[in-house]
């Protein structure tokens, strides 16, 4: 950006970019320019699964009418939040290039913990949240000591793991094999009957946008005053109304039925603080640096061992959170709890999310929006009465062509120097 100088009055040009091979890109034109030099070097960030998720809505809709209504989407976020949450775990150990195959056990052990905690034994219900929340950080903590002491690849250790505390989990169980958590709890509460007041939902919506606002006004003072280029207001006024728009809208539309539910506003703020997290702390920047390129990261003085420890106890923790709001919607803890397909889902729903399998690309955004896909094609083939077999097909699909883009945005950010 061009400020005046004090002296000539003529436009003078920000430190970073007096270099006349840096593009400068200004105004609407500008921005597409920079979008389109960014598509063609292999950064395609969060576009294609936004396109494959309006597809998929589109496709969906004209088979069946009821797929957009607001009834149908509130169910469709309230069965996101669980796996979901999962999943953001998963998207931190991606961005180490590392896997975790055992959340799914790992959620189920938690929900194991709480039933049996609060129903069979008698503890206070917040014990046994805490209880089951420190078996899984336990649980992410031993991955990471064998992973960081011993060398054992994680792909081993997880296996290992999705087998033993899936042992655990029936041996905590006992007899039983199924507990029923009271409906008069709150964490059924919480995960069935509680929802946003409607006035309450759109006031967080305006606070959220006057936050994101002033962040980027605040970012672009902090670069003008080290003579360095920022955004215009213009521009942070533009996007600050685009984002209201983006919130508000669906915001009306779920309102028209149920509304938001307490259970997917905790998911979705859980996404925004491990967002915050990865770009805005020095925690974050060393995750990327150790997932782009360990040996760098290590020379340049990062705690390698720290790093993977903190996330794989960060992983193990999500599922445990996740298999929590699992037992709270189903209102019970069984031996079948975390099984199925909630591993499937959760790596799926990151890897379509965005989430690079190569390490050091990723946002926790990509949980969100790959859930969204995901539960999008398991709510629309129930709604065309097409049973559990198409959708393992089309998700596995799905999965197949979001490994396939990641793999060619990859070889285009080598050819472009970017990777």
């Amino acid at each position: 950006m061009s400020t005046p100088s004090p002296t000539t009055g003529t436009p003078s040009v920000a430190a970073d970019l007096q270099d006349e091979r840096l593009i400068q890109n200004q105004g609407f034109s500008g921005a597409v320019k920079a979008f389109a030099h960014r598509v063609r070097g292999g950064d395609l960030g969060s576009l294609p699964v936004v396109v494959g998720l309006v597809v998929i809505w589109v496709a969906f809709q004209i088979l069946n009418p009821k797929f957009l209504s607001s009834t149908n989407l509130v169910n469709l976020t309230m069965q996101c939040a669980a796996v979901g949450t999962i999943a953001i775990g998963v998207v931190l150990v991606l961005l180490l290039a590392e896997i975790d195959l055992s959340i799914g056990s790992v959620s189920g052990l938690a929900s194991a913990v709480v039933a049996v905690g609060y129903v069979q034994t008698g503890w206070p219900l917040w014990l046994a949240v805490l209880a089951a929340l420190a078996t899984g950080a336990l649980v992410g903590l031993v991955y990471g000591l064998l992973y960081t002491r011993f060398g054992v690849p994680s792909f081993v250790i997880t296996l290992a793991g999705l087998l033993g505390f899936l042992g655990v989990q029936l041996w905590v169980l006992g007899s039983a094999g199924s507990i029923n958590i009271p409906f008069d709890s709150w964490l059924v509460n919480f995960a069935q009957q509680l929802f946003l007041p409607r006035w309450l939902a759109y006031v967080l919506a305006v606070l959220a946008v006057l936050a994101y606002a002033w962040t980027k006004l605040a970012a672009s003072r902090r670069r003008r005053a080290a003579d360095l280029s920022g955004m215009s207001f213009g521009a942070v006024i533009v996007r600050s109304v685009a984002l209201l728009i983006v919130l508000v809208v669906p915001i009306w539309y779920l309102n028209q039925t149920r509304g938001v539910g307490l259970m997917f506003l905790l998911f979705i703020v859980l996404v925004l603080v491990v967002h915050f997290c990865l770009s805005r702390t020095r925690w974050g920047r060393a995750v990327y640096a150790v997932g782009g390129n360990v040996e760098a990261a290590r020379r340049a003085g990062i705690k390698v061992r720290r790093v993977y420890i903190s996330v794989f106890v960060l992983c193990s923790t999500f599922a445990a959170v996740g298999g929590l709001m699992a037992a709270g919607r189903l209102a019970a803890a069984n031996q079948s709890s975390g099984g199925g397909d909630t591993n499937l889902n959760a790596i799926a729903a990151a890897v379509i999310g965005g989430t690079s399998l190569f390490g050091g690309r990723g946002s926790a955004f990509s949980a969100l929006l790959g859930i969204l896909v995901i539960q999008s094609i398991s709510s629309g083939l129930t709604l065309v009465n097409l049973d559990s077999s198409v959708r393992y097909m089309i998700t596995g699909a799905v999965l197949l062509l979001a490994v396939i883009i990641d793999s060619l945005s990859r070889r285009s950010r080598v050819a472009a120097g970017r990777a």
